[in-house]
């Protein structure tokens, strides 16, 4: 049987997605038999995360500086911005490569079950920014859940004293999908079949 640390180092392991206590093992015996190859390289970039990370002041993305690189770039449209449930989400479109505009990380969806209501959300930060900014159109990339849908309709009545056009992505993606796990010609579709709400 392995150690207290190497058990307590597998029971962390264990906690992260996709991950179970018998993958979280294979993890840790890997990392052990690899220590100057992956665990030492690992364990410096954890650290560097731990101290180096940000969350972006206006969007709510990760990076090492806040505002964040989308944010803070030249080249990405101003007036566009569009709002995911989280930061996976973010760089899911970011990895697709396709769209230019600003983002907003609502930081979850509205769940009666869940117990989150619009003030666990950023959604006044959201509202700040349209009102604050030349935002002519809002992109509603959310879960296509019932959590996601409620979200959504529950903004578009927020944006309504609003004069700008907002956009939901088409129904290319499938209902209870997350966007993290879309491949990029889905999210494209979806993006470039949005329709107004």
């Amino acid at each position: 049987m392995a150690g207290q640390d190497i058990e307590k180092l597998i029971k962390i392991c264990a906690k992260l997605p996709s991950l179970g206590t018998r993958s979280a093992r294979r993890v840790v015996l890997h990392l052990i038999k690899k220590r100057e190859t992956v665990l030492q390289p690992l364990i410096e970039a954890l650290r560097d995360v731990e101290h180096n990370i940000k969350t972006c002041e206006i969007c709510g993305n990760f990076d090492t500086t806040s505002p964040c690189a989308v944010c803070s770039s030249e080249k990405r449209e101003k007036n566009t911005v569009c709002v995911v449930q989280d930061v996976a989400d973010l760089w899911a479109m970011e990895r697709a490569g396709f769209y230019h505009g600003q983002y907003h990380v609502l930081g979850g969806v509205l769940s009666a079950l869940d117990g989150i209501s619009p003030e666990d959300l950023n959604i006044e930060t959201l509202l700040s920014r349209i009102r604050n900014n030349m935002i002519t159109e809002v992109i509603l990339a959310l879960p296509a859940t019932i959590d996601g849908s409620i979200t959504s309709n529950y903004l578009v009545s927020r944006l309504k004293e609003f004069d700008i056009k907002i956009t939901t992505l088409a129904q290319g993606i499938p209902i209870g999908a997350e966007l993290d796990y879309m491949d990029d010609g889905t999210l494209q579709l979806a993006l470039n079949s949005r329709k107004e709400m």
